[in-house]
């Protein structure tokens, strides 16, 4: 098969993927902000960006489709969208790149002048001009961004706008370079640095002997001007692997290290800790003296130091400190390229360990995902709507697993097939899982600090668990899959709504709040298992949101200032969760639990589970009609199996582990007799 062959079923796959989330009914959506939240997903999972909003707005001289601005205040992205929605994907010329960004430009410069001037109060594209507006006097660097799902003839001589003396960049991404992050089987382009060719000069060090893993540390005293410019050019990309990046803000350290840059630089070496950092090749040349340097690294990031890497840039940028002088100690750590997934998060967990906080793994190569991703590639989803075929819920522990699936089936049939068994809409990806989960958690506000921010959060409260409740089981990957089926399908209801109503705006903070409402009222009792066996929300339940989601949209919509920031709050919470709605005796009497249901994932072993007094179980269960009537016949079964001798086989060991699960999680208890 050839690239262009590639390509081309890519480009007619996104489109399918596009026409099918913008033309869900009962939600339809402008496929132009479809795209941009596609674009802008994939490029936040490999820290490209830190997110962003579709808000689109259009005026003489101005156009743009949504913007971000990052934590710290400091970088303001504006995005661009040009639409072919063909295959094979048609070309984009450099006069149309050209017209796009030149309204960006325009945009920001009506902002710069008349802020908020002219646009409706209650509306994104006001909370989008007011929060630019907040945030110019503080920006050290605007990125303009241009997304197409066609294909960029050249991205040469394509002239960057300016805007004042605040540095500009522009990045286009089209189809082609989508298809290649996507199906590289990486999760960021690489970083390489060439000490020797951009800055001069190698950087001197002190290597160490190779260690068991085949890693080897060496320490290294670096120039401020490289490491600023080598932030400069890769900004987030970066600190992908740090997991302090996430957590950023303004605070008292980076205050500190911006007086000491600017204050007493000649004493920055001895003051800062220095940072930490990863490779997975480097390249040692000797120096005149005999000593050792490095001429060029690949793929580093910078995994504890993050804030003493943006510190230098912003005070070069904004205080216009020249850095002479300054240098900043790295260890670096070389790490085996087929070792970078699993080693690296651990360093960068372990030299951030002075904070609590940071004790949390963000990598996607935690068990607990692992273990997720196995689940849906297992379990099946039970057919509906009278139909025979069963369908899975697609994990992609990370970005580009199901299109790589996809590709490796081979023919146009088999991938049709691959399809109708893991459909698009049933593809939900770790920062969604870290949304269902903190929206039925009753943390909206963390919902709505967008995807990476959300699952960091999300992590952090998975590692404040016991280790024995990070092992998901059967039955917590059913109810996951209910819980996005809660959210998704809100989403759908919210966005009727709002068109029906007239309304713009803020749906995705209704939704988030909506859910988290829905958990609030009913105790988290929602009845989680009648969600997973119909794949859908009761009907009861879906005739009581469109009510919620216009109480939550005026409720907003009372929001003195940001609605955006406000949501992000979580005295914002306190305040929806007062608020006067419950639903209906009716649907609380249907649609609940009699108990709230706290899921334990099991981590027993196999050879406990043996133990188990199966018998006992099944009759349990027969009393108190719980659990299937299969899976009741599959307990009884065993206590005759282990009676008679014989070893179950790995995949009865799989059922009767979920099997236990469930009964733990419906009340059972052991009586003390552990005879199977």
């Amino acid at each position: 098969m050839t690239d262009d062959t590639d390509l081309g079923q890519f480009t007619e796959s996104l489109q399918d993927d596009l026409r099918a989330e913008a033309g869900v009914p009962g939600a339809e959506r402008n496929i132009r902000d479809v795209f941009l939240e596609r674009m802008v997903g994939e490029l936040t999972d490999v820290a490209e960006l830190e997110g962003g909003e579709a808000c689109f707005h259009q005026a003489r001289g101005e156009e743009i489709s949504g913007y971000n601005i990052s934590v710290d205040g400091q970088t303001l992205d504006l995005f661009g969208v040009v639409l072919r929605q063909v295959a094979p994907p048609a070309p984009v010329g450099k006069a149309e790149i050209e017209t796009c960004l030149r309204r960006l430009r325009g945009f920001l410069e009506k902002v710069s002048r008349n802020r908020t001037a002219g646009l409706e109060v209650a509306s994104p594209v006001f909370d989008m001009a007011h929060s630019i507006s907040q945030v110019l006097p503080e920006l050290t660097r605007v990125r303009f961004w241009l997304f197409t799902d066609g294909g960029v003839a050249t991205r040469k001589d394509v002239a960057t706008p300016e805007f004042g003396d605040v540095p500009t960049s522009v990045q286009v991404w089209d189809v082609v370079r989508l298809h290649r992050l996507v199906t590289s089987g990486r999760q960021q382009e690489p970083i390489h640095v060439d000490f020797l060719s951009r800055f001069g000069a190698p950087v001197p060090c002190l290597p160490t002997d190779l260690d068991e893993q085949g890693c080897h540390t060496m320490l290294a005293i670096v120039p401020g001007t490289v490491l600023k410019e080598i932030y400069a050019t890769y900004s987030a990309r970066l600190l992908e692997l740090n997991v302090r990046s996430f957590l950023q803000a303004r605070g008292k350290v980076n205050q500190g290290i911006r007086d000491t840059i600017l204050n007493e630089p000649r004493r920055f070496l001895a003051y800062n800790n220095g940072i930490s950092a990863t490779a997975s090749a480097v390249d040692i040349v000797r120096t005149p003296e005999g000593g050792s340097a490095i001429a060029s690294l690949q793929d580093l990031q910078i995994v504890n130091g993050g804030q003493t890497t943006a510190s230098l840039y912003h005070a070069a940028v904004r205080h216009r400190a020249t850095l002479d002088g300054i240098h900043v100690q790295m260890k670096l750590t070389v790490v085996p390229p087929d070792q970078l997934a699993e080693l690296v998060p651990l360093i960068s967990r372990y030299a951030n360990s002075q904070n609590k906080v940071q004790e949390a793994d963000f990598s996607t190569s935690h068990s607990f995902h692992v273990d997720i991703e196995r689940l849906s590639r297992s379990v099946w989803a039970p057919a509906t709507n009278g139909s025979q075929r069963q369908t899975r819920w697609f994990y992609e522990r990370a970005r580009g697993q199901y299109q790589d699936e996809l590709a490796r089936t081979g023919t146009p049939a088999r991938q049709k097939a691959f399809k109708e068994i893991h459909p698009a809409a049933q593809k939900f990806v770790k920062t969604d899982l870290a949304k269902f989960e903190l929206a039925w958690d009753e943390a909206p506000h963390a919902v709505s600090l967008g995807g990476q921010k959300c699952f960091a959060e999300f992590a952090l409260r998975l590692a404040q668990r016991p280790e024995q409740d990070q092992k998901p089981s059967r039955r917590y990957y059913e109810h996951l899959v209910a819980k996005a089926i809660l959210f998704r399908q809100t989403d759908r209801i919210v966005a009727r709504t709002f068109r029906e109503s007239g309304l713009e705006g803020y749906k995705a903070q209704v939704v988030a709040y909506a859910v988290a409402l829905i958990s609030n009222r009913t105790s988290r009792r929602l009845d989680l298992d009648v969600i997973w066996r119909t794949q859908q929300i009761p009907e009861q339940l879906r005739s009581e949101i469109p009510a919620l989601a216009r109480l939550l949209r005026s409720f907003f919509d009372r929001t003195p200032g940001n609605v955006g920031e406000w949501a992000k709050k979580p005295a914002c919470w306190e305040k929806a969760r007062a608020l006067p709605w419950k639903l209906s005796g009716a649907t609380v009497a249907q649609l609940t639990t009699k108990d709230p249901i706290q899921i334990v994932a099991s981590s027993i072993s196999t050879e406990d589970l043996l133990l188990v007094p199966w018998s006992e179980l099944a009759a349990w269960a027969g009393e108190h009609n719980k659990l299937t009537a299969v899976d009741r016949r599959i307990a009884s079964g065993t206590a005759v199996l282990l009676s008679a001798g014989k070893t179950p086989t790995d995949k009865q060991i799989d059922s009767l582990r979920r099997i236990y699960d469930a009964a733990l999680n419906n009340g059972f208890a052991l009586t003390g007799n552990t005879d199977a």
